[in-house]
């Protein structure tokens, strides 16, 4: 039996990123990942020619972006002019984005505008961390004083975060993530497909091992430490080292006595955000100017994914077709038939007549966006080890210290292999 450095379970991107930095620490790593395709949410659907998401991804300019750089990633696609709407009152009214945008549009007062202004200028330098501790509500209450432009804020950390639970989430990593969104939106070429494709292939040119279709059924353990992974086809994995990129009530399912563990904490404490989302190819837009729209008094979005950009368009089909993606932000009770109704709604207000020129559809009834957040419950965040168990390390969405979304799943796995190999080397300094 093979004998590895770092077992990674879960070929998504937080298990894909940790691979390859376990890898380039010079350990020997393997990933094993239960479905037939490596990304997790990551992976990319073609339907009629259309490369769909598996809801609609934006990277931004947060770690994520700045590590996949880093690794020399190729990133091929387009970021799309910041031009929006709002929809307030089922009226799409020109929504205050930049200098021009803010003088046309009719959502704000004269004083409102000029207080919008004051914060995006203050926003773009200030330290978001003094709001770690209080709500996104608690915030825009206190510091906000225009009603209109609390209505707006509300609209647009949603967006950011996905997130439609404002009395719980934590202000200061929503508005940092506001601060990276600032800087545009970056939409891949033929989806997040190719972003695994690429992390895939640089983690398998460092040497990395991955197995595909491999269903983890528990981590062996040896006096609380790390000894091997058992497979559900009664294979075994011998391992110095296990990271945990799963959901956290599967990584508590496969450690024994979990309960006694750190991992109970991430359990308990975790909550799962998810949206309705339909995705529609369209051979061309009735309103080419409706490319993306927030929902104001409902929490909605729409994005035209393959709008055009700066040099082109994200390419996201194998012709001309445009790829629109309709969010609608979940809360505890969800209703798959109205929710549909209520994206086709705005649909129909945003591009009538848009069944006319459907090529391709998509609708996720409830697509989990992440599995946990930075909220006002969590006693304590995830990881990255679980001190209890020598070697064995968590990442994922949910091990956020902060980070959101696609952010934090990276920022944690490189947190994971950092404290890992920290470890490894004062078990040698003391031998």
């Amino acid at each position: 039996m093979t004998k590895y450095d770092v077992a990674i379970v879960g070929g998504g991107i937080a298990g894909l990123t940790a691979a390859i930095y376990a890898a380039k620490a010079g350990k020997k790593t393997i990933v094993l990942e239960q479905n037939k395709r490596l990304g997790g949410r990551g992976i990319t659907n073609k339907k009629q020619g259309v490369y769909f998401n598996i809801g609609g991804h934006a990277l931004y300019n947060g770690e994520a972006y700045k590590t996949f750089r880093e690794l020399g990633l190729r990133l091929e696609g387009s970021s799309p002019s910041a031009d929006a709407y709002g929809l307030w009152k089922n009226q799409l009214l020109t929504m205050p984005m930049n200098v021009t945008s803010l003088m046309k549009s009719p959502l704000l007062t004269w004083g409102g505008k000029l207080e919008f202004a004051k914060w995006f200028i203050k926003l773009g330098k200030m330290d978001t961390s003094i709001w770690n501790h209080i709500s996104i509500r608690d915030w825009i209450e206190t510091e906000l004083q225009d009603p209109m432009l609390r209505n707006l804020f509300y609209a647009l950390l949603r967006t950011v975060t996905y997130v439609a639970a404002p009395d719980l989430h934590t202000a200061g990593p929503a508005l940092k993530h506001l601060q990276h969104a600032l800087h545009g939106a970056f939409y891949l070429d033929k989806g997040w497909g190719s972003l695994v494709e690429e992390l895939h292939e640089h983690a398998v040119r460092l040497g990395v091992k991955i197995v595909t279709k491999c269903k983890v059924a528990s981590i062996e353990l040896n006096e609380q430490k790390v000894r091997s992974i058992l497979c559900a086809d009664g294979s075994k994995i011998e391992a110095t080292n296990v990271i945990l990129t799963t959901p956290p009530t599967i990584s508590h399912k496969l450690v024994p006595h979990a309960e006694l563990t750190a991992l109970n904490t991430c359990k308990k404490q975790a909550l799962a955000v998810t949206v309705a989302c339909l995705d529609v190819g369209l051979r061309q837009l009735p309103k080419p100017k409706h490319q993306f729209i927030y929902g104001i008094d409902q929490p909605i979005l729409l994005s035209n994914h393959s709008r055009d950009g700066k040099p082109r368009p994200a390419i996201l089909s194998d012709d001309e077709t445009q790829v629109v993606s309709l969010f609608k932000y979940q809360g505890p009770q969800t209703d798959p038939e109205q929710d549909e109704r209520e994206l086709e709604q705005v649909l129909d207000i945003a591009q009538p007549g848009w069944r006319n020129h459907l090529t391709a559809r998509q609708y996720l009834p409830k697509m989990t966006v992440i599995h946990d957040f930075p909220h006002l419950n969590r006693n304590e965040n995830p990881g990255p080890a679980v001190p209890e168990i020598d070697g064995l390390y968590v990442a994922g969405d949910w091990a956020s210290h902060g980070e959101l979304l696609v952010d934090a799943s990276v920022a944690s796995a490189k947190r994971a292999v950092s404290q890992l190999t920290k470890a490894r080397k004062d078990i040698e300094l003391c031998v």
